[in-house]
Parts: C-alpha cells; sequence; structure tokens
C-alpha cells in the first residue's frame, strides 16, 4: 500500500481530472468524436500526463534530495529506476495511443512528448518554463483536434492559446511561491468549461465543473505539486 500511495504521488492523479477536461473541451471545439475514440484519446493524454510526472520527479531526484527531501524518490519509497522505466513507458503509450489516428495526430503526440522532456529535464531555473508547460497544455488540444478530424481549426487554435496564457500564468505564479497552486491547478476545469459553453456545448460544460470539484476532493488525498 505505502509503494501505491508512493506512485500515485509521483504520478500527481489528483490533477488527472483536469487532462480530462482539456480533452473533452477540445473535441467540442473539433466537432466531436466517436466516444470509442474519445476513450482511446482520453487513455493517452492521461498516460502522456502520468508518464511526465513520473520523469519530472526522476529528473529532480538530486534537487530533491536537499530541498524536498520527503518526494517518493529521496525519500527511498520508490527507485530511481523504476521513476524511468514507468515514465518512459507510459510516454510510449500515450505516443502509440495518438498514433492510431494517423501521422498528424501521432506528430502532435510526438511534439507533446519532447515538451514534456525538455520541461522536466530543464524547467529549474528556465524563466522560459512556465511558457514550456503550457504548450504542453496546449498540445493537448492540437492532438485531440487532430486525432478527432485531422485538421487544426481555428477555434482550437484559440482554446489552446487560452488554456495556454492560463497555465503560464499559474505557473508563473507557482514559481514565486503562491500558495494555493492546487486551487489554479483544478481552475483548468472551469476554464475548459468556459470553452465549452462557448462552443455551444452545456453537456460538457457541466462534466468539467465535476472535473474542477473532483480535482480538488483528489488534492486532499494525493498532493497535486
Amino acid at each position: 500500500m505505502r509503494t501505491i500511495s508512493a506512485l500515485l504521488r509521483l504520478a500527481r492523479v489528483s490533477n488527472l481530472p483536469t487532462i480530462w477536461s482539456n480533452v473533452l473541451a477540445a473535441s467540442v471545439l473539433a466537432g466531436g468524436m466517436p466516444a470509442s475514440d474519445l476513450a482511446v484519446v482520453l487513455v493517452a493524454m492521461s498516460a502522456l500526463y502520468t508518464g511526465g510526472m513520473f520523469l519530472n520527479d526522476a529528473f529532480d531526484r538530486e534537487i530533491d534530495a536537499r530541498e524536498r527531501p520527503e518526494r517518493p524518490l529521496p525519500a527511498g519509497q520508490i527507485a530511481p529506476i523504476t521513476a524511468w522505466a514507468v515514465g518512459g513507458g507510459l510516454l510510449a503509450a500515450g505516443l502509440v495511443g495518438l498514433a492510431v489516428f494517423g501521422f498528424a495526430s501521432a506528430l502532435a503526440g510526438l511534439c507533446l512528448v519532447g515538451l514534456i522532456l525538455i520541461y522536466d529535464a530543464w524547467h529549474k531555473g528556465n524563466a522560459f518554463s512556465p511558457v514550456i508547460m503550457g504548450g504542453c497544455r496546449a498540445l493537448v488540444y492540437v492532438g485531440v483536434a487532430l486525432a478527432a478530424r485531422g485538421t487544426l481549426p481555428p477555434v482550437v487554435l484559440g482554446g489552446a492559446l487560452a488554456l495556454l496564457l492560463y497555465v503560464v500564468g499559474l505557473t508563473e505564479l507557482a514559481k514565486r511561491g503562491f500558495r494555493n497552486v492546487g486551487l489554479l491547478i483544478a481552475g483548468i476545469a472551469l476554464l475548459d468549461a468556459a470553452i465549452a459553453i462557448a462552443a455551444g456545448s452545456l453537456p460538457v460544460a457541466a462534466v468539467c465543473v465535476v472535473c474542477f470539484a473532483f480535482t480538488l476532493a483528489l488534492q486532499r488525498i494525493v498532493p497535486g505539486t
């Protein structure tokens, strides 16, 4: 049980509902997609997110040993090789999940994996790390749209830009020591809800609001930062 708890902390699973709301809002902007395809994209994006989180701690393990020794890797709860293996495997699985929809979505997935790795390896002391993190979230919208229809409607790019700016803002606040970062992360789902409303889908907007509440509830069990 302690190992499972440590793995969940590494994956920061409490923030996963915001990935789901990203996928749902982006699918609405793209004009919708079959439920079976949507399920595949949800799993793929979830794998990419959790894989990135595992590798984030793997890259940061020496810094965390000094600054956050309670994290699972420096605390010895999870072996570094496990974090590398699980993180890399999840990124690969997510990329394969997007690749089944064709070259365009595979390319978006590859770009997303690249940005994730750049952020994980280079976010400490990097003034551009908020933009890189925002770009990761924006590419979720792009990947979903390309999986859904193979093209990028302007409305999808507009939603991706709004998401990028929001994440840049919250990441910058986190770097400056803002205390309630978890609330801002959960707020991503509310932005998705607003985008879904603007696109004319109240049901999806309602699900996004549920994702917001679910994220806050999960953050009480597994820290989101």
